[in-house]
């Protein structure tokens, strides 16, 4: 006979006691209260998240630290989760129902002076905040909302996944370089602010493989005049060879502007 599968524990929602449906919503359809109640919490939570990552992020960017790749990367973390706390509150909106403010508690960080601290307690944090999406993907379902579960489970629970696995990646690496735990500034946090591709991405796009921009029209013509100009200068030799290496040596100093520009100069040189 078969065990009986364990059950995950529930755990245990920021909801929000003193939240209130609007009166007199007339967009409000399917959408419970304890569903909304909840999600008011969530959000909650979400702000205080965003403050955390905000204050390890203005940590590192202090003169005694001096890991601004590292600050840069934490502050642009904390503008994503600023955003996905107001993507909640636009989404209540749209449901007929509202975030009532509440107060955002100082984040607990000050233990977090070394970057393996600041990144474990990241983790630890996005953990946290995907078992309250799921526990309120759960919710939602229960209380015969689909449209509520759909949406956390697209926009929130994803994005959450990815952060964790990410934050796993950098633990990893900091381990091998022997990065800091008690606030001591080692050769390892410099190499992980310096050389880690997750931080320095963050703030620097990653060049794609399209051309270059074209440069504006008066190049590309003073260019083309500037081809002219050899050609009628070689082609006053005598030999008839002349003409023919002139064209060569000259188009292969325009700017390559475009794949169209690549193929007329290809065309041109076939049919020499």
């Amino acid at each position: 006979m078969a065990e009986p599968r364990s059950k995950r524990p529930r755990v245990m929602l920021p909801a929000c006691p003193a939240h209130r449906p609007l009166p007199g919503s007339r967009v409000r359809h399917g959408f419970p209260p304890s569903v909304e109640e909840a999600l008011c919490g969530v959000t909650g939570a979400q702000l205080e998240l965003h403050y955390c990552l905000q204050a390890l992020g203005e940590y590192f960017d202090q003169s005694h630290v001096a890991l601004t790749n590292i600050s840069k990367f934490f502050l642009h973390q904390a503008l994503e989760e600023r955003k996905a706390a107001e993507a909640l509150m636009k989404y209540q909106q749209e449901r007929g129902g509202h975030y009532c403010s509440k107060t955002i508690q100082k984040p607990n960080c000050d233990y977090a002076v070394g970057l393996m601290k600041a990144l474990e307690l990241a983790m630890v944090q996005w953990k946290t905040m995907l078992r309250y999406f799921e526990e309120l993907y759960t919710l939602s379902v229960e209380n015969a909302d689909p449209h509520s579960a759909n949406t956390i489970k697209k926009q929130f629970i994803g994005p959450k996944i990815q952060k964790i696995k990410l934050m796993g990646d950098l633990l990893t690496n900091a381990r091998r370089l022997d990065c800091s735990q008690d606030g001591r500034n080692s050769l390892g946090d410099y190499f992980m602010d310096r050389l880690q591709k997750e931080f320095r991405t963050s703030i620097e796009p990653e060049s794609s493989g399209h051309c270059s921009p074209c440069p504006p029209l008066q190049e590309c013509t003073g260019a083309a005049e500037g081809l002219k100009r050899p050609q009628r200068e070689c082609s006053q030799h005598r030999n008839g060879i002349g003409p023919i290496y002139a064209t060569i040596h000259c188009t292969t100093m325009l700017p390559q502007c475009n794949n169209g520009t690549r193929a007329k100069v290809k065309q041109g040189r076939e049919g020499l």
